[in-house]
Order: structure tokens, then sequence, then C-alpha cells
């Protein structure tokens, strides 16, 4: 080892001899001399062994996605950016959506923006299928004025907001002990927290902490409750106060809330036979941000926003998990039909007719082989999940004809030629498949 290692070492040192006579240009007599010296020393390595070997590998923070994960990937796309559009969403080119800008002259109210952000998350989660899940719901205002009333400095508001945002993952007594013995906040000031930040309910919780004799003093937390208090009227409105849940808990680390915030989490996976428990916690998020605009703008004037994000990647894995337990097929690609042939030397008619359809707008595709057998041709449909097969044969160009099969039914009829675009759209014009 430690001889080859030394020889490694000539030939790496030649090498740059041999970059630097060429550097210099040198004279090609003894440039030919040195490099002649190199290939002296590889071919004392072997054959191979000289050569730089190249490892192929994917960037840290990025994977590759097989056919299988790109159709999952653009089905979840497809249901997030139709829900986005049927609100009336612009895309932007970073790639994000943004809801179209709401008229803020006159009579603004907003928590019609909020309560349509709900809707959509709501939207989404159940057009996805991926579990019954709850979209828990606060205010930061409301948690700042229960932190003032409960005694923690103003100095440790946004460090014992994270903590209280980690009541989803670990108990109370965690928490607290976190706050007292790593945050220093007093004992009796966390029990205070606690009283409250355990709390969670629907519309009644808003209209009984509205009642609370400290907490309805506070200027902050009673612009949040009765913000809220709102919202709800217009989720009930719209549907889905239901799926809504007022907890305290939610903090939500980010510093630039600063009003209604909301999570979405699955409350159990989909109990479907052989599947297993997928516990992926928070599927979507988001809430108000009236001052994050503002601090771009050179005049400083406060645009009222709210947002919210899906988390793709983990709706990728359920829905990735899901399929794989149930052993479900996905299509790969949106092929409609496949043209086929029932005999040898008939390639130049399928590359004519394959032709024809893509220019109608249909989505088409042929085997490469020049003469493949008509059973392969078949099994290559069932398998891809392409629903249609066009089967020329000698006799249907006789006939002026193409026989159309339903790969489900094995259902053959004779379609003439020119009608056959027309009845591949009409037999088509319904979804396929909804894996």
């Amino acid at each position: 080892m430690a001889e080859r290692a030394a020889l490694e070492e000539l030939v790496r040192l030649q090498g740059e001899r041999v970059r630097g006579l060429k550097q210099q240009k040198a004279s090609a007599e003894q440039i030919e001399e040195e490099v002649a010296k190199l290939l002296k020393l590889k071919a004392q390595l072997g054959p191979d062994e000289g050569k730089q070997k190249f490892v192929l590998k994917t960037p840290k923070g990025t994977r590759d996605y097989s056919p299988r994960q790109m159709a999952v990937r653009e089905k979840v796309f497809d249901v997030i950016i139709s829900c986005f559009k049927r609100h009336g969403a612009e895309v932007i080119d970073t790639p994000v959506f943004e809801l179209k800008d709401f008229d803020i002259a006159g009579q603004f109210d907003p928590m019609i923006p909020d309560a349509e952000c709900l809707k959509i998350m709501c939207e989404i989660l159940s057009s996805l299928q991926i579990g019954d899940f709850l979209v828990k719901v606060n205010d930061r205002r409301i948690l700042d004025g229960m932190f003032a009333i409960c005694g923690v400095p103003d100095s440790k508001f946004r460090t014992i907001c994270s903590s209280v945002d980690k009541l989803d993952k670990v108990s109370w007594e965690e928490v607290k002990n976190e706050m007292v013995g790593e945050k220093g906040l007093a004992p009796e000031v966390a029990d205070r927290i606690g009283d409250y930040v355990q709390q969670h309910g629907g519309v009644s919780l808003v209209e009984q902490l509205l009642q609370d004799p400290e907490l309805s003093q506070n200027k902050q937390a009673l612009e949040g409750l009765g913000d809220l208090k709102l919202l709800f009227e217009y989720l009930t409105l719209l549907g889905i106060a239901d799926k809504i849940s007022f907890d305290l808990s939610l903090a939500r680390g980010l510093d630039y809330y600063t009003g209604v915030i909301y999570e979405a989490v699955l409350l159990q996976s989909p109990a479907q036979a052989g599947e297993e428990p997928l516990g992926v916690g928070s599927v979507a998020a988001g809430g108000r941000y009236d001052g994050l605009v503002g601090m771009f703008d050179p005049k400083g004037r406060k645009v009222p926003c709210v947002g919210l994000s899906i988390g793709v990647e983990r709706i990728f894995s359920i829905v990735e998990q899901r399929l794989e337990a149930l052993e479900e097929k996905v299509r790969t690609t949106e092929t409609q039909v496949l043209v086929a042939s029932a005999q040898k030397k008939l390639l130049e008619e399928r590359l004519k007719l394959v032709s024809e359809l893509w220019d109608a707008g249909i989505k088409a595709e042929l085997l490469y082989k020049k003469n493949p057998k008509l059973l392969n041709q078949l099994q290559y449909c069932e398998e891809a999940g392409i629903p249609l097969v066009a089967i020329i044969g000698e006799q249907e160009l006789k006939d002026g004809v193409i026989k159309l099969r339903s790969v489900a039914s094995r259902e053959e009829v004779d379609i003439r030629r020119e009608d056959l675009v027309e009845e591949i759209k009409r037999r088509t014009s319904e979804p396929l498949c909804t894996c």
C-alpha cells in the first residue's frame, strides 16, 4: 500500500509538471518527453487505476424523484393550485401564491382574509384525503396580553413564547421546567401561564375569556379576543367552524406575526387496512403579519397581509406511504391511447397515425420496436394504465378503419379513421384515474 501511495504521488507530481510546461508554452519536444514519463507512471498503476474516479452524489438538502414520486407530487400540487385559483389567487414567479389585493379603502374587515385563508387550508387538506385534521387558531395579541397579566417581563416575552409553542410535543411539566429552570421565570408566573395555555375550545372559550376579570382589562388581549369572536362567526358562515379549535398553546415562533395565527395538524393517519401510523404533526400553517411588508417600504406604510404555507414534503410522505401500504398503482404518464399494430411491417402506418393524434392534441405513444407483438403492446398498456389502444392491421387499412380497444373491458370496436380523434376525446373526457 505504501509503494502504491508513493506511485500515485509521483503520477500527481508528474501531471502537475506537464500542466506547468503547457502553461509556460514550453517546446513540443519537452512536453512530449514529460507526457511519456507520465504515461509510463500511469501504466505501472494498472489499466484503470490511474484514472480519476467520479462519484455522483445528490447535493445536500435535495433528493431525486422517481416517475411514481413525481406523479404523486404533481397530484398534490394540482390540488393546491386549483384550490388557490378557485379563490382568485394569482401566481407570481417566486413561485408562490398571492391572494388578490383587497380594497382596503373604506369598510375593510381584516377578519375576512383570515377566514378565507382558513377556508383554503381546509379545502386543500380535505381534497388531499390524508386523514382527519384540526386547525388550531390563536392570536399573538392574546398571547402578549396573557404574558403581561401573568407577570412575564417584557424582555422574556419571545423566549417564553417559544417554550409555550412546544406544548404540542411535550407535557406542560416539561415546558414549565424549561421556563423556570432554563429561562429564569418565577414558578408562580409559570403556573399562571399554565392555567391559560392548557385551555382549548371554540367560540365559547373566546366568550369565556372576554369575561376574564384580568385578561379583559388588557387592551391587546381584548382586541385579539374580539377579532377571534368575529372570525368564528365568519367560519360558521363558511361551514368550517367544526374544523377549527381556539388553542391558547399555539404560539408560532416567528416574530413577524401580528394577529391571528393558525396551524393545521393531523389527528390520525388514514385508518386503512395494512397502514402504519404516520404521526407527521403539522401539515399547514399561517397567520397575519401586518408589519412585514412595511419593513421593505421606504415610506414604512402599513400593509395588511395574511398568508399560509402548506407542508408539501410532509404531505408527499403521507400520500406515498398510503399508496405503498395499499399497493395502489400510480399512473406515471397521461397517455390516453397507444397506437399498436396487429401484424409485422406496419411501423410506417403506426408513425402516421400517432402523428395525426399528436397534431389533434391527443396524448398518444407507440412502442419503438419495428415489429412488436400485439400481446406485448397490450400488456404495456395494462402496466402503464393507458386506457385505450388504437390497433392498425392489414384488414383495418383496407377498410379505412381503426380498431379501438378499451384496456379495462377489452371491448373492441371499428372506428372510421376520420372519426377516431373525436371518439378518443369522447371516451377520455372523464377523469381516467383518481390515484
